[in-house]
C-alpha cells in the first residue's frame, strides 16, 4: 500500500521571506540612506579608484550580487556591495 501525504496549499505553506541587507557593522540598510566606503575599491575597466570615506547619499537597494545601486559624484552611476560600507 502506497500513502500519500496530503499538503496544504503550496502559497500558504511559502511565506514570502523579505531580504534584509546590512552593513560591514551589521546596521540594516533601507533606500534612501547615506553610506559611507570603509575600503579603496578599484574601479573594474579604469584606473580609478573610489576612496575611504567617500559619503554617498540616496541609495537604492537591489537584488544580486551587488546589494546597492547608487551614485557617486564624479563617478557616476555605480553598483557596490554592502559589506564595504557602513551606515552614517
Amino acid at each position: 500500500m502506497l500513502i500519500i501525504p496530503i499538503y496544504a496549499k503550496a502559497s500558504e505553506d511559502i511565506k514570502e521571506q523579505e531580504v534584509v541587507i546590512t552593513d560591514a557593522n551589521s546596521n540594516t540598510l533601507n533606500d534612501g540612506d547615506t553610506i559611507t566606503v570603509i575600503k579603496d575599491l578599484k574601479i573594474k575597466g579604469t584606473s580609478s579608484v573610489v576612496k575611504v570615506g567617500t559619503k554617498v547619499k540616496n541609495i537604492r537597494l537591489c537584488d544580486g550580487d551587488h546589494d546597492i545601486d547608487c551614485k557617486i559624484p564624479g563617478f557616476g552611476d555605480i553598483k557596490l556591495k554592502s559589506e564595504f560600507v557602513k551606515k552614517v
